[in-house]
């Protein structure tokens, strides 16, 4: 950790030495407070003689950070030089001018002599600093680095400085120190197309300080980002940058060629690597790509070939490199596309696509394998290479959108899903056994963004197809059989949904076996179909021997594991064992929240039962704030009318309530029902418990004639498409029945009620 240092003063409010030759401080300077306290601190720490190296990629901001500490720090010296020092042979001329204007030039010795003579000057005098800026490399500087009581700053491209100097890697801005920047330079420009601007441009100071110049020149932000996607390479040549050297297409320009002149290798690496994504890019898939890479030349069996072709990118500060990956910058990159020669654009292509087959993440539905998959699922959907035209990617692009499904992120899914359907088909027709997986897939997405009426259409399109072209029997045909009993579920036709998850139970273990994961999925839908039915003891039966095996085949800590550990909890709760089930779900919760994260959907659906768990037990208050919580987190991550927000909102509603507070239970369960019956419908599940919600709130402040109104139309609705002996409907006509008695109407309510007690508690969420 630093040691605490005052706040730096302000520029402009030091007197300059009498010996100082820096340009004029740039009035543009926004940010970087971080890093010039850093370097000061550095510069403070006591050694006899402080080398500070600033490292980073070209347009980062090495040079304007060391410009800023010499103004702002003026007055700390009596001498302050600045050396252009690109030309390390030209070093010996500068430090000839300072000699000169210390008096202890000799015009006929030559700039060597006067140099060495300036150097042994240094090393007895105090309160100066040297600045070396833009330094390619350190061995040519070591005989003319200073020594002494003062304080030297280099900037470079090359990391390389541990050796002779306290190296600083000097990153992007923060997106707060952009959008600082950008309000400064472009007044008036709104919070979102801040935002946006920063982040297409990756945050890299040249990149704004350019994208500002051509915006005061009298063209629109949103303008600005169309030329930045449509033309990139020839936008990020446009922009005063007097405070900078050179445009950032040049500068990129100029390191490649570099590159390029040094290592032929390299530079067809860095060519390859613009056409993936901007994240960073692992060498293991570089290594096993190598032998199929047709740009790069070399021996594809050198061993040393990963670190003696990356090396010169990290020198020129291309790519940041570590011992596991490389990352480019997002703009480094396409600067790189635009200049890329044409005729070779075909075989960049072919061996961008090489390293991403290249690449294997494991098993989409495995946690521990998600980090690798989110990487690659990155660079798959870059979309610098078309990925839909290579058949050779098609299996990895199944698995990458089962991954987003499966990682929680059912939006992105579904885009990629419909954009590979739809290439997909156009290749090789409808019924083609990858496009059917991509429908499978999409109507899987559909139905998690919360869309159930939108999914039913593609899922059974699937499934008619597999059946047509692979037998009832075939295991991709009982994947849409299983898809499609999960959606009658959800679209609560669950006489339906039961009878085709039994169907597909029966095949199932038939063809895959009594314990093959998808068997064991399979499964757990028939336990949640038999549970919403009521029929609770043979669904814990089924759950029960259903999690048994998922843990042997499994394991503890995968998510069907949690889902059906959970849903045996509520099953537990719902024949009687509240306590049991609220200690398991705790236990289960815990140990979700540490592997999948608090936003997870399965983590959001767990904790939401065991909000349920505390609302039964009376601890309502507890309840509230998880439903609460639960609640603002499914709209964030799954929107407004996602149904399993609806469901929690509806749930908070009833906590209101039971906290005597049926205002604000009100206002949220009628705005739960206008959404429920706009997505659902009115005689869905869901729709007519929130109908019997707003009738309870309505109870609470005896108004029992319109709750009255509103159960008895819910118990037709209910008696209509579940039955009269469903657990829903027998809730549904004791509350009437209560009703009823409140309001006088005792014969009527005995008549209506036959005596039997509701075998589950109010409104306890399936999945």
């Amino acid at each position: 950790m630093l040691p605490q240092s005052p706040q730096p003063p302000l520029p402009g409010t030091t007197e300059r030495p009498a010996l100082w030759n820096v340009r004029r401080e740039n009035r543009d300077f926004s940010g970087r407070e971080a890093e010039i306290v850093q370097l000061r601190a550095a510069l403070l720490s006591g050694r006899h003689s402080a080398v500070y190296a600033l490292h980073g990629m070209g347009g980062i901001g090495k040079t304007q950070i060391a410009l800023e500490y010499a103004h702002r720090f003026a007055g700390q010296y009596d001498l302050v030089w600045w050396i252009d020092a690109e030309q390390t042979d030209q070093i010996p001329v500068h430090y000839t001018e300072l000699a000169d204007r210390l008096g202890i030039a000799v015009r006929e010795a030559g700039a060597e002599h006067n140099a060495r003579t300036l150097l042994a000057e240094l090393r007895t005098r105090r309160g100066w600093l040297i600045i070396l800026d833009n330094i390619e490399d350190p061995d040519q500087i070591e005989p003319w680095l200073p020594e002494g009581p003062g304080h030297v700053v280099i900037t470079s491209r090359n990391p390389n400085w541990r050796r002779l100097a306290q190296p600083a890697s000097l990153d992007v801005f923060t997106r707060a120190d952009s959008l600082a920047y950008l309000r400064t330079r472009v007044p008036g420009i709104a919070e979102e197309q801040a935002e946006t601007l920063a982040k297409e441009l990756g945050d890299l100071p040249l990149a704004l300080a350019q994208a500002a110049g051509v915006i005061e020149n009298g063209m629109t932000v949103d303008r600005y980002r169309r030329l930045l996607n449509d033309s990139t390479g020839r936008i990020l040549r446009e922009g005063e940058v007097p405070d900078y050297s050179a445009s950032l297409a040049a500068a990129v320009g100029i390191a490649a060629a570099r590159v390029s002149d040094e290592r032929r290798a390299s530079a067809a690496l860095l060519q390859v690597a613009a056409f993936l994504g901007p994240e960073p890019i692992p060498t293991e898939w570089l290594e096993v790509a190598r032998p199929r890479l047709t740009t790069i030349p070399g021996d594809a069996g050198d061993l040393m070939w990963t670190r003696n072709t990356l090396e010169p990118l990290r020198r020129y500060g291309l790519a940041r490199i570590d011992a596991e990956a490389l990352q480019i910058h997002r703009l480094t990159q396409a600067v790189l596309r635009d200049q890329a020669d044409p005729a070779q654009t075909g075989a960049l292509h072919d061996d961008a696509a090489a390293v991403l087959a290249a690449a294997a993440p494991g098993d989409p539905q495995t946690p521990a394998n998600w980090p690798t998959w989110a990487t690659l699922t990155a660079h798959l959907t870059a979309e610098h290479i078309d990925v839909t035209a290579r058949v050779g990617l098609r299996a990895t692009l199944l698995d990458a959108v089962h991954f987003l499904i499966r990682s929680g992120r059912p939006r992105p899914a579904a885009d990629l899903a419909a954009e590979l359907r739809t290439a997909w088909t156009s290749q090789s027709g409808p019924d083609d056994a990858d496009v059917l997986t991509c429908t499978q897939y999409l109507g899987h997405a559909t139905s998690d963004v919360g869309d159930i009426r939108g999914a039913r259409p593609i899922i059974e399109d699937a499934y008619a197809r597999r059946r047509r072209t692979l037998g009832d029997d075939h295991p991709d045909t009982l994947q849409s059989a299983n898809d499609l009993g999960a959606i009658l579920s959800g679209l609560s036709e669950d006489v339906q949904a039961l009878s085709m998850c039994e169907d597909t139970l029966a095949r199932r273990r038939g063809v895959l076996g009594d314990d093959h994961p998808d068997t064991l999925q399979s499964a757990a839908n028939l336990a949640i179909s038999l549970a919403k039915l009521g029929h609770y003891r043979q669904a814990h039966a089924a759950a029960e021997d259903t999690l048994a095996r998922q843990r042997r085949v499994l394991g503890d800590d995968h998510p069907d594991t949690f889902r059906s550990a959970s849903h045996l909890a509520d099953l537990i709760s719902d024949l009687g064992d509240k306590a049991e089930a609220r200690r398991r779900n705790e236990d289960i919760l815990a140990r979700c929240r540490r592997l999948l994260g608090d936003d997870h959907p399965v983590t959001l659906e767990i904790a939401h039962s065991y909000a349920g768990d505390l609302y039964v037990l009376g601890e309502y208050e507890d309840a509230r704030r998880r439903y609460e919580d639960n609640l603002a987190r499914r709209r964030r991550v799954l929107g407004d009318d996602h149904p399993n927000a609806l469901t929690a909102a509806h749930d908070l509603a009833r906590s209101l309530l039971a906290l005597g507070r049926p205002k604000e239970a009100h206002e949220l369960e009628e705005d739960t029902l206008a959404r429920r019956r706009r997505l659902l419908g009115d005689d869905h599940l869901d729709t007519l418990r929130s109908v019997r919600g707003v009738a309870s709130i309505l109870r609470s402040q005896r108004a029992y004639p319109a709750a009255a109104k509103l159960l008895e139309d819910t118990r037709t609705r209910q008696i209509r498409t579940l039955g009269p002996d469903h657990p829903e409907t027998r809730i549904t006509t004791n509350t009437l029945a209560e009703t009823y008695r409140a309001m006088g109407l005792k014969n009527k309510a005995n008549q209506l009620q036959s005596g039997k007690k509701p075998k589950r508690r109010f409104g306890r969420k399936r999945r």
